[in-house]
């Protein structure tokens, strides 16, 4: 896929992968709430199967959203966030944008994420509550970081 860029100020965000500060980015993941103490290897294959953008500001990297998708149907959003510092100058609202436009994520049926705190972020670009939860099923397992797995199902 190529690497899509956008720029504005002293911003710029993109999806070349090689560019991400994974290190910190983890660092980050880790302590949120929707995923935390999550192992850096976890991480890294979330990253390695995901359309991500990373915002930089003057190169450094200050957020970061990761994208699921079979590119024709449906995406899932996940690992919203700005670093505390950088916040309020509507900088998630225009990472947002630029996933919403992104070319190869147009014409999908169904986008879907799961927010604790974030509704506002999304309400502006059509999310809404479910319209039918009772269609809606899930399998979580909130402690998974907290006990490793091998991929035979064994507890390491």
């Amino acid at each position: 896929m190529e690497v899509f860029k956008e720029g504005k100020d002293d911003y710029l965000i993109n999806t070349d992968q090689d560019k991400l500060d994974l290190v910190n980015t983890h660092q980050f993941l880790k302590d949120a709430y929707w995923c935390k103490n999550i192992p850096y290897d976890i991480f890294i294959r979330s990253v390695q199967n995901s359309l991500c953008f990373g915002l930089y500001h003057k190169g450094r990297q200050i957020g970061f959203a990761r994208i699921v998708s079979d590119y024709a149907t449906i995406a899932y959003i996940g690992d919203v966030f700005i670093l505390p510092e950088h916040r309020g100058k509507g900088l998630s609202k225009w990472l947002m944008e630029v996933v919403m436009k992104h070319p190869e994520l147009q014409g999908l049926r169904r986008w879907s994420l799961v927010t604790a705190d974030a509704h506002g972020l999304y309400l502006p670009f059509g999310f809404r509550n479910l319209s039918r939860p009772e269609r809606h099923m899930e399998l979580t397992n909130p402690e998974v970081y907290s006990v490793r797995y091998t991929g035979s199902g064994k507890r390491f």
